[in-house]
Order: C-alpha cells, then sequence, then structure tokens
C-alpha cells in the first residue's frame, strides 16, 4: 500500500443497501485480519479524486457497478472511534504478519492511527451486483438488516445512523426505485416500504398516497394465471 498516495487521517465507510426476498439488507465484509472481524465496506480517499469519486470506486470495485445511488449522510469524528478500539492491536499484529515488507511499522501506524470517517450510504439492484472480495475481504456478504453481527469499531453506529437517514430520505428524495427492478407491482412497493421501516403499512392508504406523489407510471397487468386478479406493473418516471 502506497500510503503517500491518500489523504491521511481521512476515510470513508459505505453502508450498502440491497433488497431481496422481501428483506432490506446490508453488504458487509469479513476481513482476513482477526478472528471473525465484520465491518462496512470502506477504503482511504487518494488525494487525487474527490471523496464522492473515492465511494463510487470503492463500491465499483466490490460490486461490479458503475453507477450507484449514493448519499452522504454524516462525518464520524470521535476521537477514539480507533485509537482507543480493542480492534486496533488486532489489526496491527495481523497486518504484521500478513506481509511484513509491504505493512512495515510506519505503513501499520498509519493505518491505525485517528481517522475522521465520511459516511455514505448506498442503494443498488441485488440482482445486478457481482461480488469481489477486495484486498483485505476474506468475503463479502449479504445479511439482513436484523442479523447483523457485531463489526468492528463503529461500524454498527453507521450502520444505524445510514439506516435512520435512508428512511428519512425515502419519501422525501423519491429514492425506493434504486432497490427494485425497473417494474414492480404496488405490493412489491409496499413491501419493500415495510422492509425499510420495518413496520406494516395498510395497503389502501399506501397505494393512495403513492399515487397522489404523482411519481409512477402504471402499466400493463402482471400475468399471474389467476382471472382477474393479476395486479397492475408500474414504474417510476424518468427511469
Amino acid at each position: 500500500m502506497q500510503i503517500e498516495e491518500y489523504i491521511p487521517n481521512l476515510s470513508l465507510d459505505c453502508v450498502v443497501f440491497g433488497y431481496s426476498e422481501r428483506s432490506l439488507k446490508v453488504l458487509i465484509s469479513r476481513n482476513k485480519f482477526g478472528k471473525k472481524n465484520w465491518e462496512l465496506l470502506g477504503g482511504y480517499i487518494r488525494k487525487t479524486e474527490s471523496v464522492e469519486k473515492a465511494a463510487a470506486r470503492v463500491l465499483q470495485e466490490r460490486t461490479g457497478l458503475k453507477k450507484v445511488y449514493l448519499e452522504q449522510f454524516r462525518v464520524f469524528g470521535n476521537e477514539n472511534r480507533i485509537i482507543g478500539s480493542r480492534n486496533k492491536n488486532v489489526l496491527k499484529e495481523a497486518l504484521r504478519k500478513y506481509d511484513p515488507r509491504r505493512f512495515n511499522k510506519e505503513v501499520v501506524d498509519w493505518m491505525t492511527d485517528r481517522f475522521v470517517c465520511i459516511g455514505f450510504y448506498a442503494l443498488l439492484d441485488i440482482n445486478r451486483v457481482v461480488l469481489k472480495n477486495g484486498e483485505f475481504d476474506e468475503y463479502l456478504e449479504w445479511r439482513s438488516i436484523d442479523a447483523v453481527p457485531e463489526m468492528i469499531y463503529d461500524h454498527n453506529e453507521i450502520l444505524e445512523t445510514g439506516l435512520a437517514s435512508l428512511r428519512e430520505h425515502l419519501d422525501s428524495k423519491l429514492i425506493a426505485f434504486n432497490l427494485l427492478p425497473e417494474t414492480f407491482t404496488m405490493r412489491d412497493l409496499q413491501a419493500l416500504y415495510e422492509a425499510v421501516y420495518e413496520r406494516p403499512f395498510a395497503m389502501n392508504n399506501f397505494q393512495k398516497k403513492m399515487l397522489s406523489l404523482g411519481v409512477l407510471e402504471r402499466l400493463e397487468k402482471k400475468y399471474t394465471g389467476a382471472q382477474n386478479k393479476a395486479p397492475y406493473l408500474y414504474r417510476f418516471k424518468g427511469r
């Protein structure tokens, strides 16, 4: 790792949301260092790129997608988020054992120094993702948001804050379509909302609300094989 290429003491972490089987999921990494060390997808920021381009690069390297919806939601700057963490010494020791020449004392000290973290959340269609391990990933895994393990540093806090931000923005920014295929039924859309907010919605009220927003285009009915019960398909206007 060429640390001189990156801005010191500044990093980013991405809460990557996907949706499948009526469950909101987050993409997490089990890294190579330490026992069962889970973390969000993150990385460092090159001196030659913006923080947004850095986040897009980190995601493209892991998901294969060039264009994803990204939203910066908070900066995490607690002075002890890394240097006061119990994970710090585990990471130091593991890095030195992994490749002593590459991860010498200067590099390891740089990586485990205090870092201010910029938090992003990303929304993407799971069906379009081709997972690829990053340099420090043992493997990547989709987890339902109610089944996420304890992660390193403050990554669970970052996840919870990112989820709260997604819930705040889902209506105001009309971003749900980033988690759905191009066409969907009203029930599909309702199930997504229920997965994000973790509560049920009354069908009639939900449909009335979504149609009143004027953002949905109604298409032909979805053939199900049952007479007179086929639901209409919708897509978001302008997609």
